[in-house]
């Protein structure tokens, strides 16, 4: 029985390359499983690269979204893995592992890997995707995710619209999760698979606080009845608008609410009541 292919799609902006050596190099040594590895530039002519390794040059940027989007169509595989440049894979047989996973389960649509911190520092909050952490190392269904290394269906990922290109930064995660709940699939944080990150926050900018604000109002406005919609905004505002200050942060997200209200927030599609309470069995009622 041959190995099954794994399409991989690396996004990179071409400014850590190191970072990116570390995970192109965790790729190489994947058993098991047979690689159809590219590497996205955004924008950026990505040079040096492994033999067998492919390059696409995205001639201005297009976001994060959009840019993992771009590798899709350059790769084999019924199953896709998307992995962060600063990211990489501890063990041998992690790919290996996610494959079987879907295999055994085809109830099994988003899959997400556990994340540890590659220089010893403390894990992020926002690396495990439930409202409380708990044990890291648990498994479990969740309705949102962490981008930096998570493996899809091709055919799943097609039949929602991919990444959500518009978005360019931030909250992609949940709007790709929500799609593929209301497909009828599952959405799962293995515990037991892991990716490694540098611990480190890069440090904010006034346009993350202006696209968190904007895409959460297109969330909303997406996919939650106006009820929940509200709640869902207004959470978020009032758990973030304190930190913010009176700067730049703070006026990038008061101009991402009123865009958020104001422009086209994309294709509208209201998710079904049984998928608003799988989202809260999972815990993650949309509302927070």
């Amino acid at each position: 029985m041959s190995a099954p292919t794994v399409g991989v799609v690396v996004l990179t902006a071409g400014r850590r390359p190191d970072d990116l050596a570390l995970g192109l190099a965790s790729l190489a040594r994947q058993r098991g499983v047979a690689l159809d590895v590219v590497v996205v530039g955004n924008p950026w002519e990505p040079t040096g690269l492994p033999p067998g390794v492919h390059a696409v040059a995205l001639p201005e940027s297009v976001g994060i979204p959009a840019g993992r989007n771009a590798g899709v169509e350059h790769v084999r595989g019924d199953l896709l893995f998307f992995l962060d440049d600063d990211a990489s894979l501890r063990d041998d047989d992690a790919l290996a592992t996610i494959a079987g996973l879907f295999a055994s389960d085809p109830a099994l649509g988003l899959l997400q890997l556990r994340v540890d911190a590659r220089d010893g520092g403390p894990p992020l909050r926002n690396w495990v995707p439930r409202l409380r952490v708990g044990d890291r190392t648990r498994s479990s269904d969740v309705a949102a995710l962490w981008e930096g290394a998570v493996a899809i269906r091709r055919d799943l990922l097609e039949r929602v619209g991919g990444w959500p290109g518009d978005f360019r930064f931030v909250h992609e995660g949940v709007d790709l999760a929500w799609k593929v709940l209301d497909a009828g699939f599952r959405v799962v944080y293995r515990g037991d698979v892991v990716a490694l990150h540098p611990s480190h926050v890069t440090g904010r900018h006034a346009y993350s606080a202006y696209y968190g604000a904007r895409n959460r109002v297109w969330l909303a406005r997406r996919y939650l009845p106006w009820p929940l919609g509200a709640l869902f905004v207004a959470t978020f505002a009032l758990r973030t608008l304190p930190r913010m200050g009176r700067g730049s942060f703070l006026r990038g997200a008061l101009r991402g609410y009123r865009d958020g209200l104001r422009g086209d927030p994309g294709p509208v599609a209201k998710l079904r009541p049984s998928t608003l309470w799988r989202m809260t069995r999972t815990g993650r009622p949309p509302v927070i």
